[in-house]
Order: structure tokens, then sequence, then C-alpha cells
């Protein structure tokens, strides 16, 4: 399902453990797969978080100790057949220290909602027959979703397990007063499907004013642009460049090459950056772009090439470099 579960093993899940309040020996994992991952020392030290106390449960738990990083969700369920009236269980995905493992929040919640589910139908963990599938079980939940990010596993007549991974995207960036918003495809955005103060703030995304400058343009608050602009970082719709100066340095990257190669691209850049009425010529855009180097400011390049007798915006030039 993605790359991060099956090609490069970053992110997978380690072990599974299922691990329960006994009323004598305490808090203990009764099941694992692959067994004996978890060491018994581990677990005592980190067995607080695992079978905590009742303010948290029914809350994801996630404790990143001693190079583990432990996904849970403790649940008590409280009935007069249990000794001590409560039978607390988690069960639990382990995976490396460094890994991220928001994605599995939803699956770990929704795993332990089908066991208390199962327990309350038919008593499927408190009684030792139903119990000792939970390997079995386990073991299908780990191969198949850090192989397909997905699993369906039957386990009576009338109930089954889904469990489905679904990739987090990452956060976006904070957004500043300073940063200046420019759109990937401006002709691709469709206005009507955005809400009214993100189209209230749209003719001024420019790629030219900052926030704070859109924010006064239009009377609107800084914070709700901001959280329009983010949420449009979120989606793909726009990116964020610093605000242009003459004062500013910019230098090529290899990319530059496909500009060079690609002549779609090269229409359409040319459309972009060239004054109205006139297009440049892509070789003088070509050695403008190759002008942009260490230690030269857009002044510098300004004042070497001319880029008005070129019939070339300057500043769309430098939105184009860097967007």
């Amino acid at each position: 399902m993605s790359e991060c579960f099956n090609r490069t093993g970053k992110g997978n899940i380690k072990c599974i453990f299922f691990s329960e309040f006994h009323t004598t020996a305490g808090p203990k994992v009764t099941f694992q797969v692959p067994e004996n991952y978890v060491l018994k020392d581990v677990f005592d030290a980190v067995s607080v978080y695992i079978i905590p106390k009742t303010e948290l449960h029914n809350k994801v738990i996630t404790v990143n100790a001693l190079d583990y990083k432990i996904l849970g969700y403790p649940v008590a369920i409280d009935s007069h057949i249990y000794p001590r009236n409560s039978l607390i269980f988690n069960v639990c995905f382990v995976c490396d220290g460094s890994s991220r493992t928001v994605q599995y929040e939803t699956v770990i919640r929704k795993l332990s909602g089908y066991l208390v589910g199962l327990e309350v139908e038919c008593q499927f963990l408190s009684k030792e027959e139903t119990k000792c599938q939970l390997p079995q079980i386990m073991e299908r939940i780990l191969i198949e979703l850090n192989n397909n990010g997905i699993c369906t596993i039957p386990i009576n007549e009338s109930n089954t397990i889904y469990l489905r991974v679904v990739p987090a995207s990452q956060d976006p960036p904070l957004v500043e007063d300073h940063h200046v918003p420019v759109f990937f495809n401006r002709t691709a955005f469709v206005a009507s499907q955005w809400d009214l103060t993100t189209q209230q703030i749209l003719p001024f995304i420019d790629g030219f004013n900052h926030i704070a400058k859109i924010a006064a343009e239009t009377d609107v608050e800084i914070s709700l642009v901001k959280a329009c602009i983010q949420n449009m970082v979120y989606y793909g719709v726009v990116t964020l460049i610093p605000i242009f100066q003459y004062s500013n340095v910019y230098t090529v990257t290899p990319n530059i090459q496909q500009l060079a190669e690609d002549k779609s691209l090269q229409e359409e850049c040319l459309k972009y950056i060239g004054r109205p009425g006139n297009l440049p010529n892509f070789r003088d855009v070509f050695t403008l772009y190759c002008g942009l180097a260490p230690g030269t400011t857009v002044r510098d390049l300004c004042i070497r090439f001319n880029p008005h007798t070129m019939h070339v915006d300057e500043r769309q030039i430098c939105v184009t470099a860097i967007a």
C-alpha cells in the first residue's frame, strides 16, 4: 500500500503483543509475535504506561524508550464476572524508536474496539479456548499490515476484523507574516470548491504579496489568512517563498537541465516571465537563469543583462526559480 511499509521497512510494525492485568502477577505480556521480541525487563520498565491508571484508559498512548516505540490503547471492561470486577488489557504495536507511528493510531484504536466487542459478545478474551487464538490473529495482522497496509481476518460467523493503514501526511509548515504564497498551477485551481475567506484572498496571491500585505489588502484578520494559506499548502495548491528583494541572492540547481531539454516547459516559462505583449527569446531567458550564482544579487544581474530589454520580468524569473 505504501512504500514505507514493504520497500524500505521504515515504519514497519516489528512486533504485536497482548498485555493484561493479572489479578496476582500484575501487568504481564500474555502473547507476542514474534516471541520474546519485547523482553521482560523492557516491559517492566514501561508497564505503567501499558497497563496504566484509569485516567489513561481509552486513549492512544505512545511510549518511546529503550530504542522501542510502543503504541497502545489500554481498555478496561467493568463487570462482576471478572476478578476485581474488571478486565484490563492492551494490544500494542512495537516499532523502531525512530519510526513515525501516527499512521497506526486509528488502527490500534479500531483493533482494541474489535476485541472489546468480541469480549462483550462471547467472552473471547476471558475464555481460554478462544483467547488462545490471539497469537495467530496478531501474526496475520503483523504480516498483512506490513505487506499490504490492510488486513481482513474472520473471527467467527458474525465477526470479522477489518484494518487499514492510511499513511498520514506531513504537517504543513507554519505560515509567517513575511511568507509569500505562490500557486503551483493557478489555471487548475477551482475557487468554488474553497471556503469564502479563501475565495476572498485569492486575487491577491500573485507570487509577490506577503501574508501581512494580503491581510491588509483584503481586510481579513491575519490569523485567518494564515489558516487559509496553510490549508492550501497542505493540499499542494500553493507553496511558500521568501519576499522578493533586489538584494536577494539565488543560484540554480542541476534541475536547470530540465528547462534546457523540455520544450513544453520552456513555452510555459516564457509565458509566465514575459512582459505583456512580448514573449522573450528562450536563449536570453536561459542566460539569465544561468547568471544566478552565489555572490550575485538580483540587482547585479539586472545591471549586467538589463532584463527589460529582453522583455523579461526579473521578479517572475526569481519566483519560477524557487517555487
